[in-house]
């Protein structure tokens, strides 16, 4: 077993599955995939099967529904904690992560930082295939964030994580209410007020090659309104 897992969840991405799992593999042979599937109406689970059964760095979760991000994470992130993995990244399927920038994420939290963030707003970082409205978009929800919840990560939004065993032990993770892209708000903001060290690394975020975004306007409101209940909750 290697000493970190990498969670990729999905839904509906077939397509996607095999160049990914191809491509992580190749980045860095220090970790393994654990592919977290909920129960895709287009196959995607039972090619992850195929594809674990032929490299045992390739692990699957299967989820009985389609529950949300936030809840495909946390099921694999108590999955990877019971596996003993010191090292547990979660990023897409569908290669707006790029692989390459895996390293660089496991290179630091080793070298002691307790979450490390792919961050598309720092020095190094950006966007590809972005419009301008897009781009205000994520720039002024990442602002938004930040300015409520009086921190200064960057790029609060961001999906593209490695987090060291300790931090996910520490958070309560059966706390955790956000299930769209406001859970990502969250982890970092209960590892920041847990007093962990949080770092921003730069990467170039890509938009999605194949299939449909996961983005709607529900989970657009549930990070706008999620950030003021853990202002006052957390």
């Amino acid at each position: 077993m290697n000493p970190a897992l990498v969670c990729i969840p999905t839904y509906n991405e077939r397509d996607n599955l095999q160049p990914i799992t191809r491509a992580v593999l190749e980045a860095d042979p220090r970790v393994d995939i654990l592919v977290v599937d909920d129960n895709s109406p287009d196959g995607t689970g039972q090619l992850a099967d195929e594809l674990a059964a032929k490299e045992p760095r390739i692990r699957v979760l299967h989820r009985a529904k389609k529950e949300g991000l936030g809840r495909a994470y946390l099921h694999a992130f108590r999955q990877a904690l019971d596996w003993g993995y010191t090292y547990i990244l979660e990023m897409d399927a569908d290669f707006s992560h790029d692989p390459r920038h895996l390293p660089e994420l496991l290179d630091t939290a080793q070298g002691g930082a307790d979450l490390v963030l792919g961050s598309r707003y720092v020095p190094g970082g950006g966007t590809v295939n972005w419009g301008v409205g897009r781009k205000i978009i994520s720039r002024g929800g990442s602002l938004y964030a930040r300015t409520i919840l009086g921190v200064g990560i960057r790029d609060l939004t961001g999906g593209f994580k490695c987090f060291h065993r300790r931090v996910l032990e520490s958070i309560d993770l059966e706390a955790v209410r956000s299930t769209g892209y406001a859970f990502q708000i969250e982890l970092t903001y209960r590892a920041l007020k847990q007093g962990f060290t949080v770092c921003e690394v730069p990467i170039v975020f890509e938009d999605r090659r194949v299939g449909q975004s996961k983005m709607s306007r529900k989970i657009f409101l549930e990070a706008l309104t999620m950030v003021w209940k853990l202002r006052l909750s957390v």
